[in-house]
Parts: C-alpha cells; sequence; structure tokens
C-alpha cells in the first residue's frame, strides 16, 4: 500500500494522510459493532416472526402482512443512502445511539399497538433505526478493518444475519406464548444497543480526531468519462444482482413457513425452525464469505454464491420434508455467503463514498425485500403460495450476471489511476 501525502499549508512540506488500513485490524470494535448488529437485527426480525401472530389477532391477509413488511423495508431503504451520504459530508458519531433510541421507541409502540395502523407507525421507527444504524456501522468496520476488508466486514455482517436468523425462534419462544405484548422484551436488547454505541461512538470520535476526514477527498478525483459511465453499469448490474437475492430470501423468511404448513400439515413452531435452518446456515455463510473473498476475489464469490445455489433452488419445491429442511440450510449458507462481499465490491467500485455506498446496497436490500414482500403477498393472494414458491426458485439463475461485472483486479487498477484508496 502507498501512503498518500498533503502538502502543508504555507510551507510546502509533505505530510502523510493516515488512512483505516494503514493501521492493524481492531478487532475489539468490530466485535462491539457485530454486537450491535445483532441487537438490531434480531430487533428487525421481529417484525416477521410477528407476522403470524399479527394474521390471526387482526384478521390481515397476505397483502396486509407485505404492507408491514414494506413499510419497515423501505423506510430503511430510502433513508440509509441519505444518512450515508450525510455522513460522508460531515461525519456524526452520535448517528449511532440516536439510531437505536428510534428502534427501542418503535418496540415500545409495536408491543402497545392496538390495530393495523398503529403497527404500520411502530415498524417504521424501527426502519428509521436501522437505516441510521447500518451506513455508519459499515464505516465503522472500514476504519476498524486494517487491511483485511472482507474479514471486517463478515465480521460485522455475520452480526446482523444471526439476529436475522433468531426471528423464527424469536416466534417460538416469545410471540406464541406471550402474543404481540412480547415486542416490549426488545426494548432492553436496544437499551443495551445504546450503552454499546455510546463506546462505539467515542473510539469513531477519537479516530476523526486523530486521523482528521483530509483522506476523504482524495478518494474524489475527477475520473475519466469512460471509467465512470463502466463504473454506473457496474453498479446498476450489482443492484440488480442485490434485488435477485433479496428477493429470494424476502419469499423463504417472510412466507415459506405459510408454505410448510400448507403444503406438509406443520405447526407454526415447527415450520419456523427450517426457517432457522436457512437463516442461520446464511449467517455462517455470511462469514466465511468474507475471508473467502479476500483470497479468491470479490467478483468471483458473488458469482459463486448465485450460481451454485441455483440448481439447489430449482429442487426445492420438489423435495420431501427432511430434504426441504437439508436443502434451506445448504442454499441459505451459499445464497447469503456473498451478502457482506456485495458492500466491500460496492466500496471499491466507489471508493471514498463509504456511508452512501454502505447506505445505497443495505438500502436497497431492505428496500427490494419489502417490494418483494409486498408484491409476493399480492400474488399469493391471488394465485396461491404453492406456485410463487416455485417460480421464486428461478431467481437464483439470474446470477450469471455477475459475468458483466469488473474483476477486482480491474477495480484496483482504477482506483491507482484515480488515486483512492480501495
Amino acid at each position: 500500500m502507498t501512503t498518500k501525502s498533503a502538502t502543508k499549508k504555507g510551507t510546502g512540506q509533505s505530510l502523510p494522510l493516515p488512512g483505516p488500513q494503514a493501521k492493524g485490524t481492531v478487532f475489539a470494535i468490530l466485535i462491539a459493532i457485530s454486537f450491535v448488529h445483532l441487537f438490531n437485527d434480531s430487533i428487525q426480525s421481529v417484525i416477521p416472526a410477528i407476522f403470524p401472530i399479527l394474521k390471526d389477532s387482526m384478521s390481515l391477509n397476505y397483502t396486509q402482512i407485505g404492507w408491514i413488511s414494506f413499510a419497515i423495508n423501505f423506510t430503511a431503504s430510502i433513508m440509509q443512502p441519505v444518512i450515508g451520504l450525510f455522513s460522508d459530508k460531515r461525519p456524526t458519531p452520535a448517528i449511532l445511539p440516536i439510531g437505536m433510541g428510534f428502534t427501542l421507541t418503535g418496540m415500545l409502540l409495536l408491543a402497545y399497538a392496538a390495530d393495523y395502523k398503529a403497527v404500520l407507525v411502530a415498524v417504521i421507527f424501527v426502519g428509521l433505526g436501522s437505516a441510521a444504524f447500518h451506513p455508519e456501522g459499515s464505516r465503522v468496520s472500514h476504519m476498524a478493518a486494517g487491511s483485511r476488508r472482507g474479514l471486517a466486514q463478515s465480521i460485522f455482517q455475520v452480526g446482523g444475519n444471526a439476529g436475522q436468523s433468531l426471528a423464527p425462534m424469536l416466534t417460538s419462544w416469545i410471540f406464541i406464548p406471550l402474543g404481540q405484548f412480547g415486542a416490549i422484551w426488545f426494548t432492553g436488547i436496544a437499551a443495551a444497543g445504546i450503552v454499546v454505541q455510546s463506546f462505539i461512538a467515542r473510539w469513531y470520535g477519537n479516530v476523526l480526531r486523530t486521523e482528521g476526514i483530509a483522506r476523504k477527498k482524495a478518494a474524489t478525483r475527477r475520473m475519466k468519462p469512460e471509467v465512470r459511465s463502466r463504473i454506473m453499469f457496474a453498479m446498476i448490474v450489482l443492484i440488480l444482482l442485490v434485488f435477485v437475492r433479496s428477493w429470494y430470501s424476502t419469499s423463504v423468511g417472510s412466507y415459506y413457513a405459510f408454505y410448510l404448513m400448507e403444503v406438509f400439515k406443520m405447526p407454526l413452531a415447527d415450520a419456523q425452525l427450517y426457517i432457522f435452518l436457512f437463516l442461520g446456515a446464511g449467517a455462517l455463510g455470511t462469514f466465511f464469505g468474507g475471508p473467502l473473498a479476500d483470497r479468491f476475489g470479490k467478483r468471483n464469490m458473488i458469482f459463486l454464491s448465485m450460481v451454485l445455489a441455483a440448481p439447489l433452488a430449482l429442487l426445492l419445491p420438489y423435495a420431501n420434508q427432511f430434504w426441504t429442511a437439508i436443502l434451506l440450510a445448504i442454499i441459505g449458507f451459499i445464497m447469503l455467503s456473498s451478502f457482506s462481499v456485495t458492500v466491500v465490491y460496492a466500496q471499491m467500485l466507489v471508493p471514498g463514498k463509504i456511508g452512501t455506498v454502505s447506505g445505497l446496497i443495505t438500502g436497497l436490500a431492505f428496500g427490494l425485500g419489502g417490494v418483494g414482500a409486498l408484491v409476493l403477498g399480492s400474488w399469493i393472494d391471488k394465485v396461491g403460495i404453492t406456485n410463487i414458491m416455485f417460480l421464486c426458485g428461478f431467481l437464483p439463475l439470474l446470477g450469471i450476471l455477475t459475468f458483466l461485472l469488473p474483476t477486482d483486479k480491474t477495480l484496483n487498477r482504477w482506483a491507482e489511476e484515480n488515486g483512492a484508496e480501495v
């Protein structure tokens, strides 16, 4: 790695501009931000976990359930890149604990929500909290990464995916015995998240004060028009891949329990264990995906995570009860292994815009997942859940589009030509 330098005003003296990768990996901060990610996403997973309870208690249809999922995911989708853009221009460590405060408020409102509209308001607050956390969490991960970007992003993202995987267990442990009011327990988790976020924010602020933010400007040099157009095209392709993964994950996370209950006549608690297998294996895949991408390349990892999952997804609707569990675990591990890798690849595409790009990619994952939940719920009401689950099996085939993305070597060359640090 080459050390960037700047000229001290008035002296002509060359001064080094320390970057986040100039130091070693700060594992204490990475583990802390990963735990907060677990807190945040386990709270967010309460929303789909409570769907079966709300469906019965409020007599909701699948379309209304889709609107609830859309409300939380679309809120996070819209606000994440906005917050990321703001923090790129003006890094604000206090955003971290403030965002978790929104999440706490949302869970309090959800526990006492008396009707459908009140539930929508509650989940919007949770969405706002998630929107504040993810771009700044990705920035903290980037700052603490040292030279191990893929590993750092995996440590950060595995906390979130582990939190999401808890959704089916939360249904069995909390919401089946306690009902909707069980959401009140998660205000305590949010409060613990605020405490840890305050510690992380203090470290974040110290880094800003000691290193400054001048290095961020080095990544914004003017690019050649042809390179800029290729980057824009690559970002569109990457967004399409995020779309595919989000829709497939949403089909399993939000509706597959209903499919299992209909096809195999399972009780809700047993059906949720199958969803846990998919999400839990996905969390494990997320952890291993980053280090593998550091070794074999980000684009290669994104490609393999899609095309290897495709034939298994096509087989899933034909599997019996035993093989359904096995296939869900394998698909979850393979497909979600590229979750953190996608974020790192996007950061390589647009170096120097960590908050904006991270907010855009993770925000799109939430937003497209929300749109997917709404559309899929509407289609299920019209043609039945079995037909829709069958069609969703074809989505991973679109992973072939990964070949349209520039290689890692190409991204590194573009960055070197423009004096940016990836």
